[in-house]
């Protein structure tokens, strides 16, 4: 009988920083999918998903790695990366709508909804929000070429679009108060 494969977060990040030096984000796409194809082997390596926020990978100047946990029904405002970027799903699932800063703003202009096994590689230039439609916890891996949390980025206000600065104390302002709604409707800590 064949012994189930096991994920190991150490030998995945350095199968990705090989890749990446070998190929780039093309190569890191192959390591990213051929992981996340065993969805339930990365979600046993890495964890149930318990609250809204970042588990870091890999942080350095090249590449940051780290799988992104949504809670049930969140959302993500529209944002930018400013680099490259690669999703993985491994648990649950992330709807996307894909924008397009354009003169007379910002204007929406395709949908991809990834569930688990599936990864979506992001352009530099993109422009997505993000749903957690389900009931459950999405976790994914996101790969970005580059010092995500080095880099300015912008987001856009949901309501008016208007353009806004966005930084590391930004993001993590958004998941504290993710943790706090989804606390409230448990009646405890998320």
């Amino acid at each position: 009988m064949p012994q189930a494969r096991k994920f190991k977060r150490e030998r995945f990040v350095e199968d990705c920083q090989a890749a990446h030096g070998d190929g780039g984000m093309a190569a890191v796409q192959e390591v990213l999918a051929a992981a996340v194809s065993d969805h339930r082997a990365v979600l046993d390596g890495l964890g149930e998903p318990t609250s809204a926020g970042f588990d870091v990978l890999l942080h350095s100047p090249a590449l940051t790695i780290f799988a992104a946990h949504w809670t049930p029904q969140m959302n993500l405002l529209p944002h930018n990366h400013e680099m490259a970027a690669l999703i993985g799903i491994y648990t649950g699932r992330e709807d996307n709508i894909l924008w397009r800063d354009e003169p007379e703003g910002l204007r929406a202009h395709s949908a991809a909804c990834l569930f688990e096994g599936d990864v979506v590689a992001l352009p530099v230039d993109a422009i997505h929000s993000v749903s957690n439609p389900l009931q459950r916890f999405t976790g994914g891996i996101h790969i970005y070429d580059g010092d995500f949390f080095a880099t300015e980025r912008s987001q856009w206000n949901p309501e008016t679009l208007a353009r806004e600065p966005s930084d590391g104390d930004t993001i993590r302002a958004m998941f504290a108060r993710e943790n706090e709604r989804r606390a409230g409707q448990c009646g405890g800590p998320a």
